[in-house]
């Protein structure tokens, strides 16, 4: 394993009965991305399109549906997907970068980001919004500059999806894929193939193609990550390793009490890598999501909407009726006076670290609360939670310009 190329990658991860704390799924993720990058979190509620109509992703524009569910999207501002988020009807989905000896397609297409967004506004279940990728992957490829800067940097993708029931891991190479559907426990994913020989569905020529590129003789067993995978892989590939196995070392050691709780430790661990501040790159959003069993219960899920989660707030947001949207969130605007662009960057003195203990106070009490509301304590009072999420913005903004 290279360890010269410090990790630029994402971390997902998912926690089921009876690997979570309760009768609830557990998921959550890191966005790893261009340090100076801004990432929004942003709504769009459930629309009608007319039939034949397109939709315009990042590069390319491709058959809209007739209908499309209502999301939540935490994504880079320059592109039209997102790095990760959740629909109305409890699905969530992540994405990560990975390279295979499928080489990456020169042109534009979809981006890994397009597909995150494409399946939450298509697919009521983890399922249907695995089998919207998947088809999108066959029908239009994956390619196109996965960063704002000129640079190249194009990759395919891994995602982890997840609904109130299950979870699904699927991995791509080129316009071929494998899945692996994870019922219980835990499971994460990084910038590696993950899946082997345990395949619970995958594209009908994924094993021929192999065979024909001489990577699998046709006998024995079949891993997906075993053939596929790169025989020369990136260096931030190999160095990414470190990622995923201090990630599944952590959900491995709480395996029997994932809480909500639990997985905001998980990503704001820096002694793994989780929580990343490396080079260029740095942790720039994060979200987690609680997903009861019970179908009476709501979703909640909970964005940071800033960069480095051991130093930002985790912020509850519910679908309800009546849901708007407002400015706070969507890509502000600093100019000279970016707090970003300021040397040094984002130095402690006491005033801050008293305000970030005052931030952690009242994230702790909006998490008690949340869970007292899910065990039927609380009742959900739409017209108060429909601005819950975009209120804790506010209250964020007001107490750092009291700096």
């Amino acid at each position: 394993m290279s360890c010269g190329v410090p990790p630029r990658s994402c971390d997902c991860f998912v926690a089921l009965p009876p690997g979570s704390d309760g009768e609830h799924v557990i998921f959550g993720k890191n966005s790893d991305r261009p340090r100076d990058e801004v990432q929004e979190v942003v709504y769009y509620p459930a629309a009608a399109h007319e039939p034949g109509s397109k939709v315009e992703c990042t590069y390319i524009s491709i058959e809209q549906a007739e209908s499309t569910h209502a999301v939540i999207l935490s994504r880079p501002a320059w592109l039209w997907g997102a790095e990760m988020g959740a629909n109305e009807h409890g699905v969530c989905i992540g994405n990560e970068a990975v390279w295979t000896k499928v080489p990456v397609e020169e042109g534009e297409a979809l981006l890994g980001m397009d597909l995150v967004r494409l399946g939450l506004e298509r697919g009521c279940t983890a399922k249907e919004a695995l089998d919207v990728i998947a088809g999108l992957v066959e029908r239009h490829g994956q390619g196109g500059n996965c960063r704002e800067e000129a640079t190249p940097f194009s990759y395919h993708n891994t995602f982890l999806l997840a609904d109130r029931a299950e979870a699904w891991v699927l991995e791509t190479a080129g316009r071929v894929w494998a899945a692996q559907r994870v019922t219980a426990g835990v499971k994460n994913i990084s910038n590696q193939l993950t899946i082997g020989q345990e395949i619970s569905t995958e594209h009908p020529e994924l094993r021929s193609l192999a065979r024909a590129e001489g990577w699998w003789s046709g006998e024995g067993g079949f891993s997906f990550s075993e053939v596929y995978a790169p025989v020369n892989p990136p260096a931030r590939m190999e160095a990414a390793k470190r990622r995923y196995c201090g990630g599944k070392e952590l959900l491995s050691k709480h395996n029997g009490s994932v809480s909500l709780g639990t997985m905001l430790e998980i990503l704001r661990d820096k002694a793994s890598g989780i929580c990343m501040d490396s080079g260029g790159f740095r942790t720039t959003a994060s979200m987690a999501s609680i997903l009861p069993r019970d179908p009476t219960l709501p979703c909640v899920h909970f964005f940071t909407a800033t960069p480095d989660p051991s130093r930002s707030v985790f912020k509850p947001f519910l679908f309800v009726d009546q849901m708007t949207s407002v400015p706070q969130v969507v890509s502000p605007r600093f100019g000279a006076d970016d707090p970003v662009k300021k040397l040094p960057r984002f130095q402690s003195t006491g005033r801050g670290l008293e305000l970030h203990q005052t931030m952690r106070d009242l994230e702790r009490q909006g998490i008690d609360d949340i869970a007292e509301m899910l065990k039927g304590g609380v009742a959900v009072d739409a017209e108060e939670v429909a601005d819950l999420f975009f209120d804790c913005v506010d209250t964020e903004i007001k107490f750092y310009q009291s700096l």
